[in-house]
């Protein structure tokens, strides 16, 4: 049976966004808030650093060595780790106050796809529940184009791609189902949109992928990870030690250790272990995010 380990005590109140850079062996995550905090664990020193972002930011895709692109509740920014520089590149719904960005990641061409859905923080922070579906699907191009490929949406999340960059898996978190599409790499475009798992422990979060195309799915409420198989079957099942399980990466020297984060739970199964950024040792072996090419002016 795999160990699920303590890899860093952060105490997230929302821990998301987790990726993994192997030229560097570091580590990156979220705590989302209206004031964010964005962590970078160097795996081979176990050296921190916590950089404080000014508004909402949920999801990062590594663009080089110092920057990374943000999907924030404004519209997509570059920050800088080396001088701290927080830059508004590209802005979408940022006249919006009704929402904020969730889940993102870029394809295999460089492009960053994202998604967004009703803010859910009051201007203390607090919880907001979410009664209307009014989240978007997005694809920026690396010429900077915006599409709108969906919309109605509620909780966006899941920003994975197949092996062979010819499926696209994605799932509306509060209908429970996680889709997959056909995707065409060169256009950038989906087609098929069809039914690939649902599963009855919690609703489906973030998600990544294996060298077998087998997809990793986060429970948010679930208490679990689930493997799905290529054809969207149960294949395992990750028992958690708290309730919320967020988002998921593999990472490490070779590409075999799932990290992953969590949130709080206010609710009567709370517990001390809630929001901690976790670590299980596989002898399955992950593939690493792609890294964003948006030209930049």
């Amino acid at each position: 049976m795999n160990k699920v380990e303590l890899l860093d005590e952060c105490n997230n109140s929302l821990g998301e966004g987790i990726t993994y850079s192997s030229k560097n062996n570091n580590l990156f995550w979220l705590d989302i808030g209206n004031i964010s905090n964005l962590h970078k664990l160097n795996l081979s020193t176990n050296k921190k650093n916590i950089f404080e972002l000014p508004e909402i930011v949920t999801a990062i895709s590594i663009k080089s060595e110092d920057e990374l692109i943000l999907a924030t509740s404004s519209g997509l920014k570059l920050f800088n780790m080396s001088n701290k520089k927080f830059k508004s590149i590209l802005n979408i719904e940022d006249k919006q106050l009704l929402t904020r960005s969730n889940d993102g990641a870029s394809d295999a061409l460089g492009r960053f796809w994202f998604g967004t859905m009703q803010n859910n923080f009051d201007k203390d922070g607090n919880d907001i529940p979410i009664k209307e579906n009014i989240g978007k699907l997005y694809k920026v191009d690396t010429d900077m184009k915006i599409s709108i490929i969906e919309e109605g949406l509620g909780i966006p999340n899941t920003f994975v791609w197949s092996p062979d960059n010819k499926n696209f898996y994605f799932t509306d978190t509060l209908n429970g189902i996680i889709f997959s599409y056909n995707f065409e790499i060169e256009r950038g475009e989906l087609s098929f949109k069809k039914n690939f798992a649902k599963f009855n422990r919690g609703h489906p979060d973030g998600s990544t992928i294996d060298t077998d195309g087998c997809l990793w799915n986060c429970r948010w409420g679930g208490s679990c990870i689930v493997r799905f198989t290529p054809t969207g079957q149960v294949d395992q099942i990750f028992e958690m030690p708290v309730q919320n399980i967020t988002n998921c990466i593999f990472g490490g020297k070779d590409m075999k250790t799932l990290f992953i984060t969590t949130a709080r739970n206010e609710g009567e199964n709370k517990n001390y272990m809630d929001g901690n950024v976790f670590a299980i040792n596989l002898n399955y072996q992950g593939i690493e995010d792609n890294k964003s090419k948006l030209e930049l002016s």
